[in-house]
């Protein structure tokens, strides 16, 4: 008979990815929608969603200009729904909820706060409202969590910097500065000046790169930006010497396999190297990215990683890694890198 306190230990494939302790680091306000929550938004405001999201059905586009403008027409269309207080902080308190129910302990969620401002009465009161509701969810659920407010490559640089010293007066809960649209848009060093404010403001550097663009991109966002992480960057596979230099200067790649497929980056999600990012030494947060245009929330990539052969070791690994990356206090990484380990060990 087994000591009492001993746990038999579980077999290859058959630990709960729902209770692995995750970050989730890439997940856009928008995008984090439940399908459901738009529809009674979209009826009460009598607004007409277009097919692909009136039927939930996940978005698939060609990898061109023409394909992201697809999606953000899509993108935009769900948006529309997002105009007041109330609903904003509904959208962040579900994106928690849902979040927390797979099995995420620190969800970092990013807005561009210029979308809303219209709607509460300027970029403070936007960014007011989403730390406000970011601070009391943290009291409520349990789980942590971390605001990165967001530049466009579709806006002025100069609009970049006034989004950069705003975000600097919240440094705290938020947490980050990204950049993201289209990564064919704009000129990537143009947005330089709007980082340095934010690193020198002590918030991380999270820009877009390396999903529709190559490595030639990914060296200009690293040179230009000085990424703490970078938002994809999954296409450094492609070039052995730049995911070194990635692995040599611990950035870490958010890596959003959903997105991947339905951006026509790759065809299909076996298709996406995690595997090989992983082999290469790249620490890995895996995100949802869109859930409410690709289909699929935070727990379906940690599947789809297990589908592509990734033992539970090699998994438990990406979701410490995660929460390496994340801007958790070191007190708090340290709990939870212990229930991961306890996960893997079946004292979870």
């Amino acid at each position: 008979m087994a000591n009492v306190g001993t746990h038999a230990p579980r077999r290859e494939g058959e630990r709960d990815l729902r209770t692995l302790p995750k970050a989730h680091l890439h997940l856009h306000f928008t995008g984090s929608m439940r399908h459901d929550t738009l529809q009674e938004l979209a009826a009460a405001q009598n607004l007409r969603l277009p097919r692909t999201l009136a039927e939930q059905t996940a978005l698939k586009v060609e990898p061109s200009a023409r394909g992201w403008f697809r999606f953000q027409r899509f993108y935009d269309a769900a948006r529309k729904v997002v105009n007041s207080e109330t609903i904003m902080r509904r959208l962040l308190r579900e994106a928690a909820e849902d979040d927390l129910a797979e099995g995420s302990v620190r969800l970092e969620l990013q807005i561009d706060p210029t979308s809303y401002a219209p709607f509460v009465g300027g970029l403070t009161p936007a960014i007011e409202i989403i730390v406000d509701e970011a601070c009391a969810i943290e009291r409520d659920l349990g789980i942590s969590m971390g605001i990165i407010v967001a530049a466009s490559r579709m806006r002025h640089p100069l609009d970049a910097r006034i989004l950069a010293r705003l975000a600097v007066q919240y440094a705290g809960t938020v947490m980050g500065f990204g950049l993201s649209n289209d990564e064919r848009r704009g000129d990537t060093s143009s947005f330089a000046a709007a980082f340095r404010i934010a690193r020198h403001g002590g918030l991380a550097s999270v820009p877009h790169g390396g999903e529709l663009l190559g490595p030639p991109h990914i060296h200009e966002v690293v040179d230009s930006l000085e990424p703490t992480r970078l938002g994809h960057g999954v296409r450094s596979i492609e070039d052995p010497r730049l995911l070194a230099t990635l692995v040599e200067r611990d950035i870490a790649l958010e890596v959003c396999p959903a997105s991947n497929v339905s951006l026509g980056v790759y065809r299909d999600i076996g298709d996406v190297p995690v595997p090989q990012l992983a082999r290469y030494g790249a620490t890995i947060a895996l995100g949802a990215d869109d859930p409410l245009l690709f289909g699929s929330r935070l727990l379906a990539q940690y599947e789809a990683v297990r589908g592509m052969g990734m033992t539970d070791r090699e998994i438990a690994d990406l979701a410490a890694g995660s929460i390496r990356a994340s801007r958790m206090s070191e007190t708090e990484k340290h709990a939870q890198l212990a229930r991961v380990n306890a996960w893997y060990e079946g004292e979870g």
